[in-house]
């Protein structure tokens, strides 16, 4: 799959997740073979740029992959001034944030919220694509809400704009992340324009990765909530899809290796402080299949305020784990 001049090495990708794709789960990512990363949404406020959560959200230190920024916002100048200054700070694609149902994000008209106002969604690609020599792409959801599915109309804006790929999420807005993803919409985007689409959406095998591309006839799948956890779900898909027969899932030792990869990236990035606090909810989600820890422990791991601590009882915790495969 290729965007503007960059051929991906592959496509199955990592989706943009706010508080979750940041540097060293991106690094994490790629080194499982994802074929693209993209950052969590940046902020188009003037104001903000400079801010350090801004500027940890864009520092690609040690990213071997394409580097790609979500930008979100309502302003079609503040998007481009947004685009430009993230281009000059490396980014080599701009991603247009369309598909966010957050509240907090549909309360100010950001988000998936642009879907009920196209002509904005048109001012807003035209700037934002005039403003920077990197491809641009957009992420958006089916519509507005299950009446008001209007993603092939969005769809055709875009690639008139200049957009050079469109995920689409298969939800509207107004179901958020509940039931179940629907692919006919994603399907009739495919077929409406000629710029690569990506399908996101409750893909999380390689079964359901395969039946998704030959369904919609997309270009490619994001995986999003499947790799919380399960970073090395991209390895796994590209295996399975490639019908590599020789593939073996990573053992519970190669589990406990990248847990503890990850932790130090975490604290490395972050300081101890921060780094301690943010991979709380990593731990979670890595244990949560692996098998039950007692009460106890958890409420240690939580509680744990030093790098040290975290790590020790997190090497502890696999003392509660039966040894086998994920």
């Amino acid at each position: 799959m290729q965007i503007g001049p960059y051929q991906l090495p592959n496509n199955i990708l990592l989706a943009p997740m706010a508080g979750i794709t940041d540097n060293p789960f991106r690094r994490l990512c790629s080194q499982f073979g994802a074929g693209l990363t993209v950052s969590e949404m940046v902020i188009s406020n003037s104001g903000l740029q400079q801010h350090p959560r801004t500027l940890q959200k864009t520092d690609y230190s040690g990213e071997t992959g394409l580097r790609s920024v979500q930008i979100l916002g309502t302003e079609p100048l503040q998007m481009a001034a947004a685009a430009r200054l993230n281009q000059d700070r490396g980014a080599q694609i701009i991603d247009i944030n369309m598909g966010c149902p957050a509240k907090k994000v549909c309360s100010v008209a950001a988000g998936s919220a642009l879907m009920k106002d196209e002509q904005l969604v048109e001012k807003i690609l035209t700037a934002v694509v005039d403003a920077v020599e990197v491809p641009v792409s957009l992420k958006i959801r089916t519509g507005w809400d299950l009446a008001n599915r209007n993603a092939v109309r969005i769809a055709r804006i875009a690639e008139n704009c200049g957009i050079q790929a469109l995920t689409v999420h298969g939800r509207s807005r107004a179901c958020k992340f509940n039931g179940n993803a629907e692919y006919d919409t994603i399907k009739q985007v495919k077929q409406a324009i000629s710029i690569p689409v990506i399908a996101n959406g409750d893909i999380d095998s390689a079964e359901k990765a395969r039946q998704v591309l030959n369904y919609t006839g997309a270009d490619a799948v994001m995986i999003g909530r499947a790799a919380q956890g399960k970073p090395w779900i991209f390895k796994e898909l590209l295996a399975k899809l490639a019908d590599n027969d020789d593939f073996l899932p990573l053992s519970l030792s190669e589990i406990k290796t990248v847990i503890l990869q990850h932790l130090e990236t975490l604290y490395s990035f972050y300081g101890a402080t921060s780094g301690v606090r943010i991979a709380r909810k990593h731990i979670g989600w890595y244990f949560d299949p692996l098998g039950t820890l007692p009460a106890e422990q958890k409420n240690l791991i939580n509680q744990a305020q030093h790098p040290a601590r975290q790590l020790a009882l997190v090497n502890a915790s696999f003392n509660f784990i039966t040894p086998r495969v994920a």
